[in-house]
C-alpha cells in the first residue's frame, strides 16, 4: 500500500529539466544499517565454529572499487545488502551503518548523515552522494531506511542487556521503565526524529533536482524496520539462568522483549510513516517490512542455532527456513573475531536476503509500490527467502 503523497509547490522556483541520461536503470540505497547490509556475512546463528554461518568470508563489507577494503570504515555494506536486487538493475549502496538523518562522528568514525555534508577531505553526506551518482548514472529508485540510530536504539537494547546481566528473577530490573530509556522516546523526542526524516526526504529531492531530475522523474520507498526478537513468551530459553546470556545471545528480560516488540518499535516505524506523510513528496511510497522476520527473530522457540536444528552448514539444504535471520548480541565473542558487536541485532545474510526480496516486490519491474512485507512460505526463489507484498 503506497502513501499518497503529492508534489509540493514551491512558488518562483521551476522544477529542473528531466536530465537525459537513458542506460541500465539504478536503484540507490541510502540510510544506516538495517539498509547498508550489517551483519549480512553471517547465515544463522552458531556457537560452534563460526565456519558454519560464514556465508561471505572476511571481505564481506569490502566495497571499493578493487573489493579489498571498505570505501568508508565501519559502514559495513555488505555484499547481500537488499539493494542489489539483480535482474539486469544496476545498484549503488550509499548507506551506512551507524548513520544518523545529519552526518556525524562517532568514536572517531565517519557516519555520512543524509544530508549535503561536505569538508573538502573526502568526507561528503549522502544526498550530496546521491547526487554525484545521479549526475553519471540513471536514478530510477532511491531506497531510505533512517530513524532507529536518531532514536538511540542501539543504547537503549545495550541498558536492556545490562539490565538482564545485572539482576536476578528475584529483582528484575528492567529496562522499559529507566530514565535514560524513557527519555529516549518522549514525545518531543519522536516529533524530533519525525522532523529529521522529513528534512532527509527533501535533502534526497534536492539532490536529484540539482542533478538535473525532475520531481516524479523516479521514485523514493521509504522503509521500517523489522521486529529483531519475539515476544518475551516466544523466546526458546527460560527467562531464569545463563542460557539467553550464553547461548542464545538474546539476554532480555520477558518484559523487556515484550515493550520491545510492542511499544518500542511500534514508536520507531510509527515516527517513520509520519514522516513520510508530512514530507508530502510525489512517488514517495512507504515498504512496512515491521512483519518481515516473524517467526526468524533472535531467539525466536520456532528457529534455532545450527547445532540446535541439526544444520551442518548455512548451505544445508532447508537451512533458511530452520534459522534465525537476525545477529546474535555478542560482547566477549568478539574479542578475538571474526565477529563484530556492532552486528548484534541485525537482520544476518537470511534477514538481508529476505529485505532483498521484499524491495524486488516493491520496485515490481520499474512499476514501484509499497506494502507490507511478510514470509510467503519455505524454501528460496532465486536465492532469496520466499516473501510477499500486500
Amino acid at each position: 500500500m503506497s502513501l499518497s503523497l503529492g508534489l509540493v509547490a514551491l512558488v518562483g522556483i521551476a522544477p529542473a529539466a528531466e536530465a537525459k541520461r537513458g542506460g541500465t536503470p539504478v536503484i540507490v540505497s541510502v540510510g544506516d544499517s538495517f539498509i547498508s547490509g550489517e551483519a549480512g556475512r553471517w547465515a544463522g546463528n552458531s556457537n560452534d565454529s563460526s565456519s558454519r554461518v560464514d556465508a561471505l568470508g572476511s571481505t564481506a563489507y569490502f566495497d571499493n572499487a578493487t573489493q579489498t577494503a571498505e570505501t568508508i570504515a565501519k559502514c559495513h555494506r555488505s555484499r547481500t545488502a537488499e539493494v542489489h536486487i539483480g535482474g539486469g538493475i544496476n545498484s549503488v549502496n550509499l548507506a551506512c551503518s551507524g548513520a544518523t538523518a545529519a552526518t556525524a562522528w562517532l568514536d572517531g568514525a565517519f557516519k555520512p548523515g543524509i544530508d549535503f555534508y561536505d569538508d573538502g577531505l573526502g568526507h561528503q553526506g549522502q544526498a550530496a552522494m546521491l547526487r554525484d551518482v545521479a549526475k553519471t548514472q540513471e536514478v530510477k529508485l532511491i531506497v531510505l531506511s533512517i530513524g532507529g540510530n536518531d532514536f538511540h536504539f542501539a543504547d537503549i537494547i545495550q541498558q536492556c542487556v545490562t539490565d538482564y546481566v545485572l539482576s536476578t528473577t528475584f529483582f528484575p530490573d528492567y529496562c522499559n521503565d529507566d530514565s535514560s530509556v524513557r527519555q529516549r522516546i518522549t514525545t518531543q523526542a519522536q516529533q524530533t526524529v519525525k522532523t529529521a526524516i522529513v528534512t532527509s526526504l527533501h535533502n534526497l529531492r534536492q539532490a536529484m533536482r540539482d542533478a538535473g531530475y525532475a520531481d516524479g522523474s523516479y521514485d523514493v520507498v521509504i522503509q521500517n524496520y523489522p521486529l529483531p526478537v519475539p515476544a518475551g513468551a516466544q523466546f526458546r530459553y527460560p527467562e531464569a539462568g545463563i542460557s539467553r546470556l550464553s547461548t542464545g545471545g538474546c539476554a532480555l528480560w520477558n518484559a523487556d522483549a515484550d515493550w520491545a516488540a510492542g511499544t518500542l518499535i511500534s514508536i520507531v516505524n510509527n515516527t517513520v510513516k509520519a514522516a513520510a506523510t508530512a514530507a508530502k513528496m510525489s512517488k514517495l511510497h512507504l515498504l512496512d517490512n515491521s512483519a518481515a522476520f516473524a517467526g526468524h527473530g533472535l531467539c525466536d522457540n520456532r528457529v534455532g542455532l545450527l547445532e540446535e536444528t541439526n544444520t551442518p552448514t548455512w548451505q544445508s539444504a532447508g537451512a533458511v527456513d530452520t534459522s534465525e535471520w537476525v545477529a546474535q548480541i555478542r560482547t566477549l565473542s568478539t574479542v578475538f573475531g571474526p565477529y563484530q558487536i556492532q552486528e548484534s541485532l541485525h537482520p544476518n545474510y537470511w534477514g538481508q536476503q529476505a529485505l532483498q526480496e521484499c524491495l524486488r516486490l516493491a520496485w515490481n519491474k520499474g512499476k514501484v509500490k509499497g506494502g507490507a512485507c511478510t514470509i510467503a512460505g519455505t524454501g528460496l526463489v532465486n536465492g532469496d527467502p520466499r516473501m510477499k507484498l500486500k
